[in-house]
């Protein structure tokens, strides 16, 4: 144990198995390696439930990570898993001086952590960032967290773990862009639409798809790709071809992150279809690379430049058009909020 070094342990689902696997929680990952750079003095230790698959403890980016690999593990097993956990934080509370720990997702990791942290008397936070905001998230009422306890990605988030929840969360720091891994701007734009995520119902892909069609009677050589693998990938591909836009419509599976960030670069509209979203990474992304971005969800009450919310598909069919119609003079980038500042909010919370 080093006598001045505190340690922040943080609690995750999942996790890079090494510094190539990028595809894994992007933004998770980022904020973690901007917080061991911005706080060298601060010993940064993750413990990953889940994924990667295998049990080991290694270094990442100078941050120390154990995994448990718990991805199929169900009812029982899951309990082991969490008091696997539980004594790995033991053995942590005994060998360092642990300032904190932060969960991601009031999930799983915020259970062990809220009960772990009260019994120990160890500052907790939770980090709510989607759908743990939902009503159907029955794991809050066994956590029982206390609204200072919590903090949300997004307003949209609060207002939602609220109403859903009856806690108002009292912190609101949302995720940043690390400038340093954009190429410099691009204003050679031969990408019409972009989308870029997980391919499951909740993204709405299909309404990319429909987008396309609907602009190509204007546009016929439009062209759109998105990034991304899931569920959804067959029917996805089965309904390009069904509406014959495969000349127009690549899905390009999953890509590293610096390929997207690429792609975006050369982009001129990032539409995100998504019924529901904590806060989109991925448009501030979009955003910073110089593209506009048209959503369903508005996750922050402030207006931000570039950032186009409508209510129906038809809305976002038509949004699309105008700017397909009346394209910038010249590509900037339009949102600049960075990850230093996420991490510097976070480790305040724990100072």
């Amino acid at each position: 144990m080093h006598p001045d070094r505190k340690t922040l342990v943080i609690l995750s689902p999942a996790f890079p198995a090494d510094e190539f696997d990028s595809t894994w929680l992007p933004s998770k990952q980022l904020f973690v390696k901007t917080l061991a750079e911005q706080f060298p003095g601060t010993k940064i230790m993750v413990l990953t439930f889940n994924y990667p698959g295998t049990i080991r403890t290694y270094d990442w980016n100078n941050v120390t990570v154990q995994s448990f690999n718990g991805m199929h593990k169900h009812r029982l097993q899951r309990r082991l898993l969490w008091l696997k956990v539980w004594n790995a934080l033991q053995h942590i509370r005994k060998t360092e001086q642990v300032a904190g720990i932060f969960s991601f997702w009031c999930g799983e990791c915020a259970l062990v952590g809220h009960y772990f942290g009260k019994r120990y008397h160890i500052k907790h936070y939770t980090w709510v960032s989607g759908q743990d905001a939902k009503k159907e998230n029955k794991l809050v009422k066994w956590i029982r967290p206390k609204a200072g306890e919590l903090v949300t990605i997004s307003d949209f988030l609060s207002e939602s773990f609220y109403m859903n929840h009856g806690i108002k969360p009292r912190y609101v720091i949302p995720l940043g862009i690390a400038p340093e891994l954009f190429p410099p701007i691009s204003q050679q734009r031969d990408i019409d639409i972009i989308g870029a995520g997980s391919l499951i119902p909740l993204k709405q892909y299909d309404i990319l798809i429909y987008a396309v069609q609907h602009l190509v009677q204007y546009f016929p050589n439009i062209r759109a790709v998105i990034c991304g693998d899931g569920a959804e990938y067959e029917s996805l591909q089965q309904l390009i071809s069904s509406l014959h836009l495969q000349k127009n419509i690549s899905l390009l599976r999953e890509v590293p992150h610096i390929t997207v960030l690429s792609l975006m670069n050369h982009s001129k509209i990032l539409l995100h279809p998504s019924s529901y979203e904590g806060l989109g990474a991925v448009c501030m992304e979009a955003l910073y690379a110089g593209c506009n971005v048209i959503s369903f969800t508005r996750p922050l009450h402030i207006k931000i430049t570039g950032w186009h919310h409508v209510d129906s598909q038809y809305e976002m069919f038509e949004k699309a058009k105008e700017l397909l119609l009346n394209p910038p003079a010249g590509y900037t980038r339009l949102f600049s909020h960075e990850m230093k500042d996420c991490a510097r909010s976070v480790m305040n919370l724990f100072e």
